[in-house]
């Protein structure tokens, strides 16, 4: 018998995600047959997901969010107040959470992953208060999301956003900001200024090669090239999160961040526009609990081998 048989469930579901139109009632079955009384509750905005959270958390023992990487962000600030441990359903277009933890894309299997009760605490990445599980950007993704037509978005997934992105790479400019690290403030130009929390991003993206989502720490970027269209020799380097590697690409490793910009600039969090300029980034380490499979509990796989060597070298 599992740690959550009998336990209260409230499921909160984003009919406006791309899978948003599927029937969830295999999932509540999934959950049912594993011993949790489920609440299903739906939201038209994301800011309802947190209200929903405050206003019911005395009759749920966890909280399942069933939508895509904004959904589950936007929860992230409640649940971690709540102090109710968090499932994932992934039913967005990139799901970039849930690959960092490896849930299933499969709804039934994701549900699964919660009825066997392992969870992994995870760290979360706020700027200006609001939450982030994946990425938090200025410049060019913060203008794709601006131009993401929802439809193309639902009906193309990830091939909508290569038709934007191809779009925003034609009228991109860069903009002047200063990045605050430990009091040290550096000016600089560049088209766009990421912040990661998590491991992946914009579809399987990398943050950067070692990050993982309870590592402690945000990892920032700025892309600093003099013609964007070297953009195209990066794509290899961001799948793998070996960009650090290339000069044009600035890179920095802490806790918090500070960034100014001359003008107020949109700050898109996990595929979402939440705030603006100046951004004040903030890591809370092992913030959230969250059910996660086994494997995805287990060390990095880069940590563990650089336990062996320096024991080996000791």
């Amino acid at each position: 018998m599992n740690d959550i048989t009998t336990r209260r469930a409230l499921l909160l579901v984003n009919p406006k995600a791309r899978r948003g139109q599927e029937s969830i009632a295999p999932v509540v079955e999934r959950l049912e047959a594993g011993g949790l009384r489920v609440s299903v509750e739906t939201f038209e905005a994301l800011p309802e997901i947190a209200r929903d959270i405050v206003r019911l958390r005395h009759r749920a023992d966890l909280v399942i969010v069933c939508g895509g990487d904004g959904s589950v962000s936007s929860a992230a600030v409640a649940a971690m107040e709540s102090g109710l441990p968090m499932g994932i359903i992934p039913m967005g277009t990139a799901n970039d959470l849930a690959r960092t933890l490896e849930i299933p894309l499969d709804l039934r299997k994701a549900a699964d992953v919660i009825v066997q009760g392992g969870r992994r605490l995870i760290d979360v990445g706020t700027v200006n208060g609001h939450a982030f599980f994946n990425v938090a950007s200025i410049g060019l993704s913060t203008d794709l999301a601006q131009g993401l037509d929802p439809a193309l978005k639902k009906r193309f997934g990830r091939f909508g956003y290569a038709l934007a992105a191809m779009k925003v790479l034609t009228k991109a400019r860069h903009f002047e900001a200063r990045i605050t690290e430990k009091g040290v403030a550096t000016e600089v130009e560049t088209y766009q200024i990421a912040v990661g929390n998590g491991r992946h991003y914009g579809g399987g993206n990398v943050v950067e090669e070692t990050a993982e989502i309870d590592d402690g720490h945000l990892d920032l970027y700025s892309l600093e090239m003099t013609n964007l269209w070297k953009m195209a020799l990066l794509l290899r380097s961001f799948r793998s999160g070996t960009h650090g590697a290339w000069s044009e690409v600035r890179t920095a490793r802490c806790v918090e961040f500070d960034i100014e910009t001359k003008r107020p600039m949109p700050v898109n969090t996990d595929g979402e526009i939440v705030t603006s300029t100046p951004a004040h980034f903030k890591v809370h380490p092992k913030a959230i609990s969250v059910f996660a499979p086994a494997a995805a509990r287990m060390q990095p796989r880069t940590k563990v081998l650089g336990d062996a060597v320096s024991a080996n070298s000791g």
